[in-house]
């Protein structure tokens, strides 16, 4: 039995919650103010609601202690720019005259100004606004936003604690600032930002906050000795502010390593740790310093990214350990719940027996609490749960579906020649160039066109049985007709079918592999409005037809143009679903790779000449640190060709990836062996094309010129000036002409103007070229 001080000390508690509502009600309402249907009065009244009904479930589940300020209308970096008076230079206008419509325009640009630049939250699939910051910087406290949040709660009768993003990390996460001179560091704003952040506190302070949490989890990632300075000296003049709360710091998603001891000796009042995957390691760190004496722990012991029930045994033992490394020991999730669904039990069409390994936002908060209370009380008060825990899990692991004998055999059979093109890269483009015929600065889309209301409704009629089979299928062809008609009229040279079958492109296909579990309405926020069923990956993987080849055969019968054949890679299959957590990544890649390399044979015999096997996830599922990216890359780059690996030399391996840092990853990138990559940088100025050309890349590729998470249709002046770029680092021979991205959530009037744009700049860059043929 726990003793009754440490009874008294324990909390249950979480640092963060869903944002959009059980049925997504802020995105309807967001955009529905985008439209000018909703008024900002009835967006802000929403908001409130969905805010004050995710306290009360807290509160109601048992969490005592709940957060503030974590929720956002679009993203909780972009928040904390308005918080701290970042704003860019080409915004300050629009949030001088409207603060709502001016954040839009951050996040989302508008016709004459360019948006913010988005990239990934670390590892996981959530896409943050990227601060823009250069010497002449001046910073503002408005704390408007996280003082009223907090008051919320408070009239709610709650204990509150307010979040939010930590100085260092805000800083280690931004960029210089268009036009600041090279080498400009951020970090050196540090002391500029510090007094801005007492006077947040201090407000928060006034307004009745007890703690506040300041999140700091670029902290987990390899950091300089300079940046460890920079932490230990923010955490010492704000840990030593009079006028503020008492300072809980957090990290999330790795162990913390050397930045741990700085944060322990910090006159800071309390750590958030997470104590789950590669984080466990925090728990054998923290004794090695000598735990925290006088200080809180707020132990993340319940996974808050995925979606697998908590081994209650397991986190006790965790939490048992921790008690003596602490002054108090509090229960929480291990980052916040931002990243899971709300609800499993809405998911009824999920075998019942899989449901019961199941846990989102509203489950995790329950095992939080009865894991409190365990700690509190002793196992005894738990009893019935850990019987019922233990039960599940050995459910779980002795399921069929989490062991097929015959996927596992043919994954053991893979031998190194399987994942290798038979002829190298040199080779195979001189037979591509041949086959193909196309010009010089080839034009292409990534994949997908506009989702349409009718298409959506007509999946939901189809699955309602309001219609039939047949007049989905024919309606589904009537917009791949129309796809390809407008993609010859505009002139693009390798085209699409738009794949206006598809849900999205990884539920599509998790849909039609076995040992993969859909959600009915699992949403979980990957950037802004833009909301993702991360389909789960429960089971052992294989292909029982083909998925792609049906479409893809009857687009290529309308034209003579080459037709991309579509398929999402197996590194993105995995990092967009809730991944299984039984077995290593590397061994559940395989097997989807060998899924998905019968689908490319079949593509391949069925006509397709060009096939691309889309990786946008090949960065963002990088691990945080160093010491863990040569395992990681090395079967990563290995399922890309595995998958690959058995075309003829003269059908062309695509790939794509997009939103997040190639830099280092710019080796596995060669190791992929495509022989075209198309990669996002239209925001970030074409940057991605001179790291490649300096790193020698020697294939083919695609840089972005149209930003397609943005409304506005670019110029043919700004394409063509994007173009001349890329052209000074890659060789028109190798360049090709794209988006950044899919299309699946633009409009068709914005779609049509960007890519007829598109067309027009690739065609007079190229008649501007020797021995060009537009």
């Amino acid at each position: 039995m726990t003793s009754t001080s440490a009874a008294a000390a324990v909390r249950a508690t979480v640092h963060g919650y869903p944002r959009q509502g059980q049925h997504r009600e802020l995105k309807k309402a967001i955009e529905g103010y985008w439209k000018g249907r909703v008024s900002a009065d009835a967006l802000r009244s929403t908001a409130a609601e969905l805010r004050r009904g995710n306290w009360r479930q807290l509160a109601e589940a048992g969490i005592t202690e709940v957060p503030t300020g974590d929720f956002s209308y679009y993203d909780h970096v972009l928040d904390t720019s308005v918080m701290v008076g970042a704003i860019p230079a080409r915004h300050r206008a629009a949030v001088a005259a409207d603060l709502l419509d001016g954040y839009f325009a951050m996040a989302r640009g508008t016709q004459e100004v360019a948006p913010l630049e988005m990239t990934k939250w670390f590892d996981t699939n959530y896409h943050y606004l990227v601060p823009e910051l250069g010497p002449d910087t001046v910073f503002a406290a408005d704390s408007a936003k996280q003082v009223g949040e907090l008051t919320e709660a408070q009239e709610l009768g709650l204990a509150a604690r307010p979040v939010l993003v930590g100085p260092v990390s805000y800083l280690l996460l931004a960029k210089p600032a268009p036009g600041t001179a090279a080498g400009f560091d951020p970090l050196t704003l540090l002391d500029r930002l510090l007094p801005v952040y007492a006077e947040v506190l201090a407000g928060l302070r006034a307004a009745g906050a007890d703690w506040a949490q300041l999140d700091e989890p670029a902290l987990v990632q390899d950091r300089s000795p300079a940046v460890l300075n920079a932490a230990a000296r923010a955490y010492r003049d704000l840990g030593g502010l009079t006028d503020r709360p008492r300072l809980l710091i957090a990290s999330y998603f790795d162990r913390l390593g050397e930045a741990l001891p700085v944060l322990a000796k910090a006159p800071v009042d309390g750590l958030a740790l997470d104590f789950t995957g590669a984080a466990a390691a925090n728990l054998k760190d923290l004794a090695a310093v000598g735990g925290l004496p006088g200080k809180r722990l707020v132990a993340g012991v319940v996974n808050g990214r995925n979606v697998w029930i908590n081994d209650f045994e397991r986190s006790l033992a965790t939490l048992g350990t921790l008690l003596g490394l602490a002054d108090r020991v509090d229960v929480s999730s291990s980052c916040s719940l931002l990243h899971v669904p709300l609800d499993a039990t809405a998911e009824h069409e999920i075998d019942p027996q899989a449901a019961r390994w199941l846990s989102f936002a509203r489950q995790k908060t329950t095992e939080i609490v009865t894991l409190a209370r365990g700690l509190a009380q002793g196992t005894g008060s738990i009893a019935s749960e850990l019987a019922a825990n233990r039960a599940d899990l050995a459910s779980r692991a002795e399921s069929a579906l989490t062991h097929d004998p015959a996927v596992r055999a043919r994954a053991a059979a893979v031998t190194d020649a399987d994942g290798r093109r038979s002829r190298p890269y040199a080779e195979r483009a001189v037979a591509q160039r041949a086959h193909l015929g196309l010009p010089l600065l080839p034009t292409t889309t990534i994949g997908s066109f506009p989702q349409t209301a009718e298409l959506r409704t007509a999946r939901a009629d189809l699955r309602a049985g309001r219609i039939g089979t047949a007049a989905y299928e024919e309606r589904i062809s009537a917009e791949i007709r129309e796809v390809l008609a407008f993609q010859e009229k505009a002139g693009i040279d390798v085209l699409v079918h738009g794949e206006p079958e598809r849900n999205d492109m990884v539920q599509y296909f998790a849909e039609q592999l076995t040992g993969y579990l859909a959600t009915q309405h699992g949403w979980v926020q990957s950037y802004g409005t833009r909301y993702v069923r991360p389909p789960i990956l429960a089971g052992d993987i294989s292909r029982p037809e083909p998925m792609t080849v049906r479409w893809t055969r009857y687009a290529q019968s309308l034209t003579d143009r080459p037709v991309k054949g579509m398929l999402t890679g197996p590194v993105t299959m995995l990092a967009w679903s809730f991944v299984r957590d039984d077995q290593p990544l590397g061994d559940t890649a395989r097997q989807v790779a060998l899924a998905l390399r019968d689908e490319v044979n079949d593509l391949e015999a069925a006509g397709s000449s060009v096939i691309q096997v889309d990786e946008p996830a090949l960065r963002e599922t990088l691990p945080l640190r160093a010491d863990g990216h040569a395992e990681y890359l090395a079967w990563a780059t290995e399922a890309f060709r595995l998958t690959t690996g058995g075309v003829r030399p003269g059908t062309q391996i695509h790939t794509h990836m997009c939103y997040a840092e190639f830099g280092d990853i710019l080796r596995a990138i060669d190791d992929l062996d495509a022989d075209v990559i198309s990669l996002e940088a239209a925001r970030s100025h074409m940057q991605v094309a001179g790291e490649l050309a300096t790193a020698g890349y020697p294939r083919e590729v695609g840089p972005g010129v149209y930003d397609i998470h943005s409304p506005r249709v670019p110029s043919v002046d700004e394409a063509t000036a994007l173009l001349h770029k890329g052209l000074h680092a890659i060789p028109a021979e190798r360049l090709w002409v794209n988006p950044d991205c899919g299309l699946k959530t633009r409009g068709w009037p914005e779609v049509r103007a960007a890519l007829e744009n598109l067309v027009a700049a690739a065609r007079e860059v190229r008649g501007g070229l020797p021995g060009a043929d537009s």
